[in-house]
């Protein structure tokens, strides 16, 4: 039994190989089809591969340094809260239309402009520097315009520079962030020219009106929602064109106004400053009068002092060396001085002087 088993084993290692034919009643024509089929099978194979590599590998995408990423999935977010954000770097998704990439800029500034308050122009007229042509009146249905306080109507606009603060409310809060961002700011551009005259909003108080758009709209997107960071807001204003020459007019008028209180103002400094100066030096002068005569009597305080004891042992004798004294600077140029002092008994005594009389002029012979 081994030895056939041997034998038999010899043979088969020994038989010649014979190709088999793949359907004995097939002819040669369908032998070649089919042979031509498996090939383009294996090559459609292989395409599909490479599609299928290239298919995966799209999904790579890169997320720059300044924006965050949030992947969607067939339109749904994938993650909760922090983790939708994707931040700088490479990461992967499955291509579109499986999910979808949106790219939100963080530091990036965007600019969005007001669409209510201004009249019909273009972006290359004004580029240009030209105005379209004032018709005998507005038309509403182009032109845009604000009301004041004062019951005036002018042309107003806002350009908004804000950043994205909250990606992911700016994107999924709103069917479109942008539009919401300008809904506001057209809603703070009405709300703060109610609340100020035409006079201010032209010349006056640009500043304030400009602040005052800035303080509502930030209300606004704390309200809303908005997700945004106000950057700058820069506010433009004109009159109606139709009255121009009025309004022109006004402001001249306001100009000159302004001039001629700025001239009072500044003749009232000057006269104020004068008068100031003028109050200073006589005070300064009468406090150097009080301070001299203050002086002055306490050195005669001090000089009457060293003279009293002179005084209490002999009244009499002082008051005659005084006499003699003050008589001597009274009379210091006369020529003939005669001075009596009183008596010893208090009896005043008497001087009598005999003058002689102007001499008689002779009588004129024609008199005679």
């Amino acid at each position: 039994m081994s030895h056939d088993h041997s034998h038999d084993h010899h043979d088969h290692g020994h038989r010649p190989e014979r190709p088999v034919a793949a359907n004995p009643g097939m002819d040669s024509g369908s032998q070649a089809l089919t042979e031509a089929l498996r090939g383009s099978f294996v090559i459609v194979k292989f395409v599909m591969l490479v599609l299928l590599a290239v298919f995966i590998f799209s999904g790579f995408f890169s997320v720059g340094p300044q924006e965050k990423a949030i992947v969607l999935r067939f339109g749904k977010p994938v993650g909760d809260g922090d983790k939708m954000l994707l931040s700088a770097g490479l990461h992967w998704a499955w291509p579109y239309p499986i999910d979808e990439v949106e790219r939100v800029p963080i530091t990036e500034i965007q600019r969005v402009r007001s669409t209510v308050g201004w009249y019909a122009t273009t972006d290359a007229m004004e580029a240009a520097g030209n105005e379209p042509p004032a018709g005998p009146s507005l038309n509403p249905a182009i032109d845009g315009y604000v009301l004041t306080a004062d019951g005036n109507i002018v042309h107003s606009r806002a350009t908004l520079r804000y950043r994205i603060a909250d990606p992911i409310q700016y994107v999924f809060g709103f069917m479109g962030g942008s539009n919401a961002v300008q809904n506001a700011l057209n809603n703070a551009l009405l709300h703060a020219a109610a609340r100020f005259t035409a006079d201010e909003i032209l010349t006056r108080d640009i500043a304030g009106y400009n602040d005052a758009i800035t303080r509502r709209f930030e209300q606004l997107a704390v309200a809303q929602k908005l997700g945004v960071v106000v950057e700058q807001c820069a506010v433009e204003s004109k009159a109606p064109r139709q009255l121009k020459m009025i309004f022109d007019a006004v402001i001249t008028a306001g100009q000159n106004r302004s001039k001629v209180l700025n001239e009072a103002r500044s003749y009232e400094n000057q006269t104020l400053t004068r008068a100031e100066s003028g109050a200073t030096n006589i005070v300064n002068l009468a406090e150097t009068e009080r301070k001299a005569r203050l002086d002055a009597l306490g050195a005669d305080v001090e000089r009457f002092r060293a003279l009293r004891p002179n005084f209490e042992r002999n009244p009499e004798l002082y008051r005659q060396q005084e006499l003699v004294k003050v008589m001597g600077r009274t009379l210091t140029n006369v020529n003939d001085r005669i001075y009596l002092p009183d008596r010893a008994d208090g009896k005043s005594r008497e001087l009598r002087l005999q003058l002689n009389r102007e001499p008689l002029k002779p009588k004129s012979e024609a008199a005679q």
